[in-house]
């Protein structure tokens, strides 16, 4: 028999992208089974901020290995939407998906350096942290989301651009609802510092998404 040369498409390397962010998943289910558990129902149920916004809230292995979920699946549904909507301008290759990973590890690491920053220079780092950690959760969550996304672009409705909105929709709902909450719990702290409050909404969470919605308009 003679070998047959294979090549590798862009499903399979993708297909390990996905797999590796399924390891991060199943690692935070099976080792923190309860929190798990409390965390899948979090935009219908508060129970999980309750439980978890006090003890090693931002530092701990459940959000470490979430951390890494949301990242290669924001990164994986980054690239997707821009080879979808943007297929004559950009060369579909690991090597985009690497770059796009790079932009969102540095962006969501720069975010988390300024709002702790915010929390030293105005003295409030308690509160602060907990608004973080209620933050980071419904992105995590929200990751969720675009993992089924991720899953559905690849193998079931590829190129679909309505799965891309309809992920993108859901996606800014779950961290509507995050914000919401945040912003109800925390109205007198925030309604202290107003102006700031408003000038980091528009800098760092509206702007990216105009951004992005204007970097994808055909």
């Amino acid at each position: 028999m003679e070998p047959i040369l294979r090549e590798i498409g862009i499903e399979d390397w993708i297909t390990l992208i996905i797999f590796s962010s399924v390891i991060f998943l199943v690692l935070a289910k099976s080792l923190f089974y309860g929190r798990f558990l409390n965390f899948i129902i979090l935009p219908f149920n508060n129970k999980y901020i309750f439980l978890y916004n006090k003890k090693d809230r931002l530092m701990n292995w459940f959000h470490i290995f979430f951390a890494a979920f949301e990242l290669l699946n924001v990164s994986l549904f980054s690239y997707l939407a821009i080879t979808i909507y943007k297929p004559g301008e950009v060369l579909p290759s690991p090597i985009l998906f690497t770059f796009i990973l790079g932009l969102v590890f540095l962006f969501l690491f720069l975010k988390i350096l300024v709002q702790l920053g915010n929390s030293t220079i105005f003295n409030n780092q308690s509160v602060i942290a907990e608004i973080l950690f209620k933050k980071i959760s419904y992105l995590n969550y929200g990751s969720l989301i675009l993992f089924f996304t991720n899953v559905l672009l690849t193998y079931v409705f590829i190129g679909s651009k309505t799965v891309v909105v309809f992920g993108v929709i859901v996606f800014l709902l779950i961290l509507a609802i995050g914000w919401v909450t945040i912003i109800k719990t925390h109205l007198k702290f925030l309604t202290s510092y107003f102006f700031y409050f408003i000038l980091y909404l528009c800098a760092l969470e509206i702007a990216p998404i105009i951004i992005i919605v204007n970097a994808l308009k055909v």
